[in-house]
């Protein structure tokens, strides 16, 4: 959540805020309003809690009739102390939920507007021109025997799928490929769980404006995750942290699951937009200084894994009212897929500043005090997407697919996928 004090001293900073999300500012002011009306509430109820506490000590003292007016006067005076406090924790309530309302302000550079006023930051390689008709990745994936749509659908819905043969080779390849770089990079591994309490989901802003995305387990106070961020958030929450053992690291490993609410007859063929895929994503905590730093070293990470797999991508930084309730910036790298002529997300990078930490309560122990962490999230490889891109980039006219040099290692030397059936 924002820092409180900045809502107090600078309500036309995050009135501005919401505009250039392309939200109402109206939240400012029911949340002042509401942080006015708790402090009234807390105020009443201490000032009659101290009047019960004074009335009580003259009850030792008093005798007979004085005696008996007194406690009179104490049990009126208790239950008025008891609605009281039902008011103060009602109007706790009601400034806690305003307040967890309000996104994060996206940073200055951030542009304005909607999902289509990104801003094009730089385009990397060139995207390929074919000598033939390229085929699709779903075409590829038959040929190759390395994605099973229909046996997905018959067993698990519209949107899921099989990996077979060499498909379940370059999920495992990417994965080992991308844990490998994270290491290297000084990331500590992780497995990470796929179903979290609701404070981890609510924690990193997932139950807000995504709510709609997200898969409950009906009877159970679990939720399934959209992204391992959720579990790594949740990971070190409630803790003080060293401040001299920042940044920590972590690439995590999980399934991730979303409902693709609102996608309606976008993507419905092939993988390219599914329920459930495989993704390793990187998460880090710093300082709320070194947090702007490092967004760009996670960027520069997820580059240098497309450029292993010689794809043609497009960077660009997401406007302010496509940043999602916890980024204050994102950068999303956007690969070039053939078939469809134009670029689609693969990765993402965003800062959250110190929006999840207030949430979670992570904090880092410094000089001066206990103050929130920064956290960061960047994803390195999502798995469905990069064999899109991977089959339908590097094909060749007889259906077999060319592997990239730095995932031949993977792949046990393997050069050139080759196709197990006809086109067909």
């Amino acid at each position: 959540m924002i820092d409180a004090r900045l809502l107090r001293e600078a309500p036309d900073r995050i009135r501005a805020a919401q505009v250039k999300r392309g939200l109402s500012p109206d939240v400012v002011d029911r949340a002042l309003a509401a942080d006015e009306s708790r402090r009234s509430a807390i105020a009443t109820y201490e000032a009659k809690r101290a009047e019960q506490k004074s009335l009580g000590k003259l009850v030792a003292q008093a005798q007979g009739d004085e005696k008996a007016e007194l406690l009179a006067r104490t049990k009126a005076l208790s239950g008025e102390v008891k609605e009281l406090e039902a008011t103060q924790a009602a109007a706790e309530t009601e400034w806690d939920e305003a307040l967890r309302s309000i996104p994060n302000p996206a940073a200055n550079e951030a542009p304005a507007g909607g999902e289509d006023d990104f801003v094009v930051l730089e385009h990397v390689g060139t995207p390929r021109e074919f000598d033939f008709e390229p085929r699709d990745h779903i075409e590829l994936g038959r040929m190759l025997g390395a994605i099973d749509l229909e046996r997905g659908a018959k067993v698990s819905g519209s949107r899921f799928y099989f990996l077979t043969g060499i498909g379940a080779q370059l999920e495992l390849a990417l994965v080992n490929m991308a844990m490998d770089q994270a290491r290297n990079a000084g990331f500590t591994q992780v497995i990470a769980p796929s179903l979290v309490k609701p404070r981890a989901m609510e924690g990193t802003g997932f139950l807000g404006q995504a709510a709609d995305d997200v898969y409950r387990i009906e009877g159970e106070d679990l939720y399934l995750v959209g992204t391992s961020e959720v579990p790594m958030a949740a990971y070190h929450s409630d803790e003080i942290l060293d401040a001299e053992k920042l940044p920590l690291r972590y690439a995590a490993f999980s399934p991730c699951f979303r409902k693709e609410a609102g996608s309606h007859g976008k993507d419905t063929k092939g993988i390219i937009r599914v329920h459930w895929f495989d993704k390793v994503e990187m998460f880090v905590l710093t300082t709320l200084e070194e947090s702007y730093a490092e967004h760009q070293r996670l960027l520069d990470w997820e580059k240098e894994f497309l450029d292993k797999l010689e794809l043609a991508y497009r960077v660009i930084d997401v406007a302010a009212g496509d940043l999602g309730l916890s980024a204050q910036r994102k950068f999303d790298c956007e690969v070039w897929i053939p078939t469809q002529g134009k670029f689609r997300e693969l990765t993402s990078t965003s800062n959250c500043t110190d929006f999840q930490s207030r949430r979670l309560d992570i904090r880092q122990r410094g000089a001066s005090g206990n103050t929130p962490v920064a956290t960061l999230n960047g994803t390195l490889t999502a798995i469905t997407r990069t064999i899109v891109a991977i089959l339908e980039t590097h094909q060749q006219a007889d259906g077999s697919v060319r592997v990239p040099e730095a995932l031949r290692p993977y792949l046990g030397g393997l050069e050139v996928l080759t196709p197990v059936s006809s086109a067909g």
